[in-house]
């Protein structure tokens, strides 16, 4: 059973796609974005998609590569 979050089925407000959109460029994991906004991480995901906001790390090299 999902859990329910104080903002389930309430509208996104601008500050709340400005949270997201911030959390989400300091790399934010979705479970701690959940707990800040209130919301599902089900709902971060897809709130995300639409506003074309990518939740994937961007200070991870690809396939563990380390620069020496």
């Amino acid at each position: 059973m999902a859990k329910s979050t104080k903002n389930s089925r309430k509208p996104w407000s601008d500050s709340d796609r400005d949270n997201l959109r911030k959390l989400a460029k300091s790399n934010t994991p979705t479970g701690v974005m959940s707990i800040k906004l209130g919301r599902s991480e089900s709902a971060i995901y897809s709130k995300a998609s639409e506003m074309n906001v990518s939740l994937k790390p961007t200070n991870q090299s690809p396939y563990n590569r380390r620069k020496k």
